[in-house]
């Protein structure tokens, strides 16, 4: 990985722009687990971390709770430079099934779960998976706040929200991230990834490869791109995000040793101006 390629999360944590996602160490619909051998979940974990990566993102309703204590199990104790990010505020109860839940009290039990499954006194980065509509930003925002004040979370980020709710959200809380749908064929959030620049926040596009589309089934700009490269469609779609702004932060996941090592090989791939204007166009 290129070892340039650095961002300072919160200010205060330098990653690797190119992280690891746990979406995929887990069941259909984010439902249980993946393999009946959870040594291959760890393998690719260890893997991960041992080519350089230096940001993990998981979640509390990953499984549920299956992708933190795999977090856990394969890189406890964490080796010094690793931030993990986690995601609190949702409640999966099948696959696919979810609701949301952004009561105070519901909020602070499940940061604090989160901190037993991942064994750790402080969680890097915490982030609200979803607004609760029912609940007032304010309160949301204010009981993450506390946990912050309380050394139980380093820094607040947000997941799926609007300019206007980041906006809202800016005034009432410090944030260092955001987590939106985002990737060469759905720029719907672009506004969002400006405020972020202007902003100082990461931006952690979930989704990186569209569902797994723009590697199975990419366009035509994007395979030309690819040829020319000798690379993978899947590779140049990451390098893309890589190179579209410093702020975007992608965490792909998988749990193939050989996928793991194409993704993470998209860090050293230099679009030129003319790779960036045809995949631009495409997209």
């Amino acid at each position: 990985m290129d070892a340039e390629t650095l961002f300072p999360l919160g200010g205060s944590l330098p990653v690797r722009r190119l992280g690891f996602g746990t979406g995929g160490l887990v069941g259909p619909g984010y439902w249980g687990v993946r393999y009946e051998d959870s040594g291959r979940a760890v393998g690719v974990l260890r893997r991960a971390v041992e080519r350089g990566v230096t940001l993990i993102d998981t979640a509390d309703n990953y499984g549920p709770d299956v992708a933190e204590e795999l977090v856990a199990r394969a890189l406890y104790p964490y080796p010094a430079g690793l931030v993990i990010a986690t995601k609190g505020g949702v409640v999966r109860t099948g696959p696919d099934v979810w609701h949301i839940a952004g009561r105070p009290e519901r909020l602070r039990a499940m940061c604090e779960a989160s901190l037993r499954r991942l064994r750790v006194e402080t969680i890097d980065l915490y982030q609200l998976h979803r607004l609760d509509p029912e609940v007032p930003m304010a309160e949301q925002l204010g009981a993450l706040t506390e946990l912050r004040e309380e050394g139980k979370i380093r820094h607040l980020g947000l997941d799926s929200v609007g300019v206007a709710e980041l906006t809202r959200a800016l005034e009432l809380a410090p944030l260092a991230s955001v987590q939106n749908r985002y990737n060469l064929t759905e720029r719907d959030s672009d506004a969002v990834l400006e405020l972020c620049e202007r902003r100082g926040l990461a931006f952690l596009p979930w989704f990186p490869l569209g569902h797994g589309a723009l590697a199975e089934s990419p366009h035509q700009g994007l395979t030309e791109v690819a040829a020319r490269h000798g690379a993978t469609t899947g590779q140049i779609a990451l390098a893309w995000l890589l190179h579209r702004s410093p702020a975007l932060l992608p965490t792909p996941g998988t749990g193939s040793l050989a996928h793991l090592d194409e993704n993470l090989d998209a860090a050293g791939i230099a679009l030129t101006d003319g790779d960036m204007a045809r995949l631009d166009g495409a997209g």
